[in-house]
């Protein structure tokens, strides 16, 4: 088996009974929030799926959309809801909340479309100073 997805010394966001501290990205499953399909075992204190395929519950914390990645092979795509409301002057905080949330196998994905959805939505803006501050 591989690194863990979330390797370290535990200052990053994932609980610390987390699957992505134990397994490689593609182990484990990421589901929106504790539901009846993944219920906690008291033996180990992990949830699982019934086919116990290890399950995250807190995609916001290690950074992964929510989805099936071992139990169906689900491919790793990186949001960017840019939401509509959003204004020029929350773009930096709001990228940099995305960029530092994000998994790291998301970060260059997540800048890419970034770059491509600032100048669509903002076409005043400097897409690359932009991504300059909410990166630094």
């Amino acid at each position: 088996m591989g690194e863990a997805f979330i390797a370290g010394d535990g200052h990053h966001a994932a609980c610390g009974i987390c699957p992505s501290r134990r397994f490689p990205l593609g182990e484990f499953d990421v589901a929106e929030r504790p539901s009846p399909e993944c219920p906690f075992d008291p033996e180990d204190g992990h949830r699982y799926t019934a086919a116990r395929v290890p399950v995250c519950v807190h995609p916001d914390r290690v950074g992964l959309p929510p989805a099936p990645y071992k139990s169906e092979g689900a491919a790793l795509t990186a949001a960017l809801p840019l939401p509509p409301t959003l204004t020029l002057p929350e773009l930096v905080p709001y990228l940099r909340a995305v960029v530092h949330g994000a998994a790291p196998a998301l970060l260059g994905e997540i800048i890419e479309r970034a770059a491509s959805e600032i100048p669509r939505m903002f076409p005043e803006a400097d897409a690359i100073a932009v991504l300059r501050r909410a990166l630094g």
